[in-house]
């Protein structure tokens, strides 16, 4: 009998074709502007409410499980649906077609920030973005608070990674750790202040039948296996282990590029709460400890982030990338190719170990994901990302409206346009992308006008 009910469920899988699902998930890497929230939503459209791939309840029952993932929840949601519908193939399919249009699409950008930047049109177009990633940031502090702070408990965690991270500069990666020890033996006495509900809570809304519906039965290649588990991990330590190596044989261990993978495997398994959450780190060691870039350049590839598809912590790849053209690493006479091999680079280890928490994980996770003990430190791992990201916004308004410092003058037009997309984003609801795209207009008129 349980033979039959995983025939029937391949069978009922089957009519997604390969070919099909593969179309989408690349015309996705093309359209998924708006952070994860906006991904997330164009996923539910079209898979929930459309096209009818996937159910609503099960639809939330893998967002739910990419949300307590480090790591880019949507891409991770693609990856994980992909899985779902057509095995390994069609998970590894959706999280690479997530990525590699922004890829491409940033290292062109990339190149014409670091050759062009000094050119009217284009510093005026990044005079008006910068104010508005300002505005984008304290947006994003609002919404993950809005959705994490659920009691006093959780906002005394988050006020305190503020002032960790503000007055004292403590590592990221140890608010991070005391966050999760906080929640975990705060769960065993007071489980009360875990117990809120999700951030996402279930439709009442009914789409009709889909294909992979609330009763389809687990497919075969969904049940855990201990041998698929331990296939998985030793081909991700392959993938991690080969480059890594390599790099440390060819260039050795303190080179830019070694240290690049080094440090972005750190901060890909440290992104709790999404791209805002690691960019407080990247920033830490990119610009502070290893000078790969400087804070405005660092302001402005925010921008480009904002400003273009896939997941925002792929702005990790103009650091990669003006990491290896700022610092000549290939020669003055291969300043592109430089960049394109840190872009690439950080872009590997950023995104490997998300296709393997997805791909390893899911069967397991999926089962335990409603525990207290699991999901209690990721609450408070959460809350302490408001504080850190809200101390990115301070930082981020302090080189834009004071991009010489505080003993120099204000920046009030950079103010004007902050506070127009402060307004447009909080009141209006006025999409990320179009927010840019006004600002970055609004920029180039004052600019090309000073």
């Amino acid at each position: 009998m349980e033979q039959e009910l995983v025939i029937k469920s391949e069978q009922e899988i089957l009519p997604i074709s390969f070919w099909q699902a593969f179309l989408f998930w690349l015309k996705l890497g093309f359209i998924s502007f708006g952070g994860p929230a906006g991904q997330i939503a164009v996923m539910h459209q079209e898979l929930v409410e459309q096209k009818r791939w996937i159910s609503e309840k099960r639809f939330l029952h893998a967002l739910n499980y990419c949300m307590l993932l480090p790591g880019p929840e949507a891409q991770q949601l693609a990856t994980y649906i992909g899985w779902l519908m057509h095995r390994t193939i069609g998970g590894i399919v959706a999280g690479v077609l997530f990525v590699l249009p922004s890829l491409f699409i940033l290292i062109g950008l990339s190149w014409v920030y670091v050759k062009f930047g000094d050119v009217p049109i284009i510093a005026g177009l990044f005079y008006g973005i910068k104010p508005a990633v300002v505005a984008i940031v304290f947006h994003a502090t609002y919404r993950i608070g809005s959705k994490s702070l659920k009691n006093k408990f959780l906002w005394v965690i988050a006020a305190l990674a503020f002032l960790a991270i503000f007055f004292f500069n403590l590592p990221f990666p140890l608010i991070v750790l005391t966050a999760a020890i906080i929640g975990y033996l705060a769960s065993k006495k007071y489980p009360t202040l875990f117990t809120g509900g999700s951030t996402h809570q279930q439709s009442k809304k009914d789409y009709g039948s889909a294909i992979i519906d609330d009763d389809t039965p687990t497919p075969a290649h969904a049940v855990f296996s201990w041998k698929h588990l331990g296939k998985i991990l030793f081909i991700g330590a392959i993938l991690w282990f080969v480059p890594i190596i390599s790099l440390s044989l060819i260039f050795g261990w303190n080179h830019a590029y070694t240290q690049m993978a080094w440090f972005f495997t750190k901060a890909a398994l440290l992104t709790f709460g999404g791209a805002y959450a690691v960019l407080p780190y990247v920033y830490q060691g990119a610009v502070n400890f290893y000078g790969w870039l400087n804070p405005t350049q660092m302001i402005d590839g925010l921008a480009l982030g904002e400003s273009t598809p896939g997941p925002l912590i792929m702005v990790v790849a103009f650091v990669g990338f003006l990491g290896g053209f700022n610092h000549a690493l290939f020669g003055n006479e291969h300043l592109f190719l430089a960049g394109v091999f840190g872009a690439v680079i950080v872009t590997w280890v950023t995104f490997l170990f998300s296709f393997i928490f997805i791909l390893a994980g899911a069967p397991i996770i999926e089962s335990t994901h409603n525990e207290l003990r699991f999901t209690a430190p990721l609450t408070t791992i959460t809350a302490a990302v408001v504080g850190v990201i809200l101390n990115l916004a301070l930082f981020f308004s302090y080189h834009v409206l004071w991009p010489n410092g505080f003993n120099h003058p204000f920046n009030y037009e950079a103010a004007f346009i902050a506070l127009a997309a402060f307004i447009a984003l909080f009141h209006f609801e006025v999409k990320v992308i179009y927010v840019i795209c006004a600002s970055a207009f609004f920029g180039l008129i004052l600019y090309i006008g000073a």
